[in-house]
């Protein structure tokens, strides 16, 4: 799949896998941000993406930020449709007890492509049982069985 990236910043850097194989690309910022502890914002990466009209874009935290420094992201994954032809930008929230500075080329999240399946919804007025049920959250308990 061919992706078409547009630089709308001097300082923008294109999405990369840091290694073969990866399944995320590098996302990097083009403008410095500060993060109070408890603070978040919306941190440009200067970029414009075109998709094809199967594939979505989802921009995922980093592992390394989030467990040296608190950092993470809200709304993720955040999701970039097919359609959107504005400035890709990351919301990033420090849940840390330091200041964060981010500066243009760190790179502060991951971007994974992936296809796009659109399901038709049909209303019903009933819905097979199954062993579950309607059991929700903590539904399952704590430990593990032996």
């Amino acid at each position: 799949m061919t992706i078409s990236v547009k630089r709308i910043h001097p300082l923008a850097v294109l999405p990369q896998y840091a290694h073969p194989g990866d399944a995320g690309m590098d996302v990097c910022a083009c403008e410095e941000v500060t993060l109070a502890p408890g603070a978040y914002a919306l941190v440009k990466t200067g970029l414009v993406m075109e998709l094809p009209p199967d594939a979505e874009a989802q921009v995922r935290p980093r592992s390394g930020l989030a467990l040296k420094h608190g950092l993470t992201l809200l709304n993720t994954p955040g999701t970039i449709d097919a359609g959107y032809r504005g400035e890709i930008g990351v919301i990033m929230i420090n849940h840390g007890t330091a200041p964060f500075h981010v500066t243009p080329g760190m790179r502060i999240a991951q971007m994974v492509i992936a296809t796009v399946t659109r399901a038709t919804i049909v209303e019903t007025e009933n819905v097979s049982d199954t062993a579950r049920g309607a059991g929700g959250f903590g539904s399952t308990g704590t430990h593990a069985q032996k």
